[in-house]
């Protein structure tokens, strides 16, 4: 019975995926690049929903994957947001066209204090200003959060930490343990699932390591503070932004990977952000859906062959 509750679970969550809906049309395809500057500017006026903010920040390095603070974007954003909204009670924030409330800031940017949550991604390729450090961490003390993405390998791990330590000297990054609850708020996660970009896994015939033996295990790591609040998560040796991003591009890529992104990404929004986390009598009806089961490094055959079927792409 348990067994077949699981599968079912991983089932339903892979049909909320693939059921056409109003919603669902929001779904863009990939337009990575070295973006100069944000699309739009500003923030979208509040009403009261939850808003996508990316951290904009000009890159002191290029690392050996990614694109500094515009890797993924805009369409890990913009699906990510389309796909909380499809599966919880979150409400999202808009712009005045109706498309999903995205944007990127800067660390010193008074705005930031309007987020309720911080992207970042290819968060290696940094080293912060003293304005930069000084208002990061004024936001995560005041109730912020920041998750850190797309950082693969033992070099790219030690820029980020001293940049970490700058911002909280006081505190340690953690492992964040599979037993942890953020990783059943909603959907059940077994395990940090291994996304690579799509880039990587064509290129290397469907592996999920983009590094071969040194980036083999994906890690979600933390700071909490003196309370246990989650200031800052990362995932480490894994690209979950690219199970975003890639949805509306390549359907085997999407089927692989994209139900742990979601399942990873949603648990994660819920738990850091208490006003969204979801009423228990939610949480009970959504039990038959409560799985995005995964195995992190495990590339069979058949991925492997898909991924040699698929047309090459172009590398960023």
């Amino acid at each position: 019975m348990a067994v077949s509750r699981v599968i079912l679970g991983a089932l339903i969550l892979l049909a909320c995926l693939t059921v056409p809906t109003v919603a669902s049309a929001q779904i863009w395809n990939s337009r990575e690049g070295r973006y100069g500057s944000p699309m739009r500017e500003g923030l979208p006026e509040s009403s009261g929903g939850f808003m996508f903010c990316r951290l904009w920040y000009d890159a002191s390095r290029s690392m050996r994957s990614g694109l500094g603070w515009s890797t993924d974007y805009p369409a890990a954003d913009g699906n990510f947001m389309t796909r909380l909204e499809e599966l919880t009670p979150t409400y999202i924030e808009r712009w005045k066209d109706g498309e999903q409330g995205i944007a990127a800031v800067r660390a010193t940017d008074p705005a930031l204090f309007k987020c309720p949550f911080l992207f970042m991604t290819d968060p290696g390729s940094v080293t912060f200003t003293d304005a930069e450090i000084e208002g990061l961490r004024g936001y995560l003390l005041k109730g912020g959060f920041l998750w850190a993405d797309d950082l693969w390998g033992d070099r790219t791990w030690n820029f980020f930490e001293t940049e970490m330590t700058r911002i909280f000297p006081e505190y340690s990054i953690q492992e964040v343990p599979p037993d942890h609850p953020l990783f059943s708020v909603l959907y059940v996660v077994p395990e940090v699932p291994q996304i690579p970009s799509y880039q990587s896994w064509r290129r290397s015939g469907g592996s999920t390591s983009e590094f071969g033996a040194e980036t083999a295990v994906a890690h979600l790591r933390a700071i909490f503070d003196k309370d246990g609040r989650l200031l800052m998560i990362v995932s480490f040796n894994t690209d979950i932004a690219d199970g975003w991003e890639r949805e509306g591009d390549v359907p085997y890529f999407f089927y692989t990977f994209s139900p742990p992104a979601y399942g990873l990404g949603i648990n994660i929004i819920l738990w850091a952000d208490e006003p969204l986390k979801v009423p228990r009598a939610t949480r009970r009806v959504s039990e038959t859906r409560r799985s995005c089961s995964y195995r992190p490094g495990r590339t069979s055959e058949r991925h492997r062959a898909a991924a040699r079927a698929l047309p090459s792409p172009a590398d960023p």
